[in-house]
């Protein structure tokens, strides 16, 4: 299965038939404001209440499945516990990336109508999963603003072919895709935040917990202190954990869960803007209700709700950011038909669509002798 659930033979390059129905690239015949009208008015609507039920829910869980582990995983056998800690590792990970995506709603002032309220469950949260709040808050931002842009996007930018590093085809084979997988999903997220790694190219050292780096202006720089402190604090906090019940604790407890949110979230979002069916546009073509599209829901079973939907309807959440999550899937449904073929979903299985897209998705270029030179399409030919 494919974009919009099938393949399809509907474009041509060098010769051979692509095997994905590439999304339609030409400026919508729809507005926003056309696809906002065709949207229940109440799916706008935050409900404090409501927003909050979600994160009480999702930490009950997660301090449950850690009272489980610490007072009697000890009390098992070792063969059990050894099957017993991936269960936790893998069932924590995935309620700590529920709670990421409702920081990361925060951010987007989709949690409550009430902004100190928002930044504060953001700050505590994110900060408890070694996110600092308002710096993504703020470059994530830009990335909505500027979606699919290849000069102004902020994160998983494609490269022009040019423009791609020369060992990169020493990795395009089996064994070298699974190592920049692995890396990826273990090393991608810290490396972005540290490192602006697969990020948009700036003129200096770029970092997320630098004041005075160039993602920032100078009003913002404030907040960025306050995300630093807010990551201090959870270090603190780690720190005397590991003191008193030992760092092989934190590890188990903590550390491999973090691991699992880093990389349920690298996945999601390299999934989310990664798929041969999308165009990517230069200054000379991008718009941004055009690049707001160039997006792809996916299908993560129950994990959907477990994501809060974050996985299947981020269509939606690139045109209407504020939209709470518990609304998003009734919106989706309301604005599929207005959007026809500019909306894109897969249904591939997940781990397939990773090394799909992995193997497929290398490098950007206009198609040859194409009229619209500013629209640029995945390849994987060296």
């Amino acid at each position: 299965m494919g974009a919009n659930g099938v393949f399809a033979s509907s474009a041509k390059h060098e010769g051979k038939e692509s095997r994905i129905k590439r999304m339609p690239y030409a400026k919508p015949p729809f507005t926003l404001g056309k696809i906002k009208k065709a949207i229940p008015p109440h799916c706008f609507e935050r409900s404090l209440l409501r927003s909050f039920s979600y994160v009480g829910y999702d930490l009950c869980i997660s301090f449950l499945l850690c009272y489980i582990a610490i007072t009697y995983f000890h009390l098992l056998p070792s063969p059990l516990a050894y099957i017993a800690w991936p269960i936790y590792w893998i069932l924590q990970g995935c309620i700590l990336t529920g709670v990421w995506v409702i920081a990361h709603e925060c951010g987007h002032h989709a949690f409550s109508d009430y902004q100190w309220v928002d930044d504060t469950v953001g700050l505590i949260l994110h900060s408890a999963l070694f996110v600092p709040y308002f710096s993504w808050k703020y470059s994530h931002r830009r990335h909505h603003s500027n979606t699919g842009s290849l000069e102004r996007d902020e994160v998983f930018v494609p490269k022009p072919k040019s423009r791609i590093a020369w060992y990169s085809k020493y990795l395009n084979n089996p064994p070298g895709r699974a190592l920049s997988l692995a890396v990826t999903l273990l090393l991608g997220w810290p490396l972005y935040l540290a490192f602006n790694v697969s990020g948009r190219p700036y003129d200096r050292f770029a970092c997320h917990y630098d004041p005075h780096g160039p993602i920032y202006s100078d009003r913002e720089r404030l907040q960025i202190y306050i995300s630093d402190l807010g990551i201090f604090a959870a270090t603190f906090v780690l720190y005397n954990i590991a003191v008193s019940q030992g760092l092989a604790f934190l590890i188990c407890i903590y550390g491999v869960p973090l691991l699992i949110v880093n990389g349920f979230l690298v996945t999601i979002t390299y999934l989310q803007h990664t798929h041969p069916s999308l165009p990517h546009y230069d200054s000379s073509e991008w718009e941004w209700l055009r690049g707001a599209l160039v997006t792809m829901d996916r299908d993560y079973g129950i994990l959907n709700k477990v994501f809060h939907n974050i996985t299947d309807t981020h269509v939606t959440h690139h045109l209407f950011s504020t939209m709470p999550h518990y609304h998003a899937s009734e919106a989706t449904k309301a604005i599929k038909p207005i959007l026809g073929e500019f909306y894109q979903f897969d249904d591939t299985p997940i781990y397939k669509a990773l090394w799909r897209e992995t193997k497929e998705c290398l490098y950007v270029d206009p198609d040859d002798g194409a009229p619209e030179k500013g629209v640029f399409w995945y390849r994987n030919q060296f």
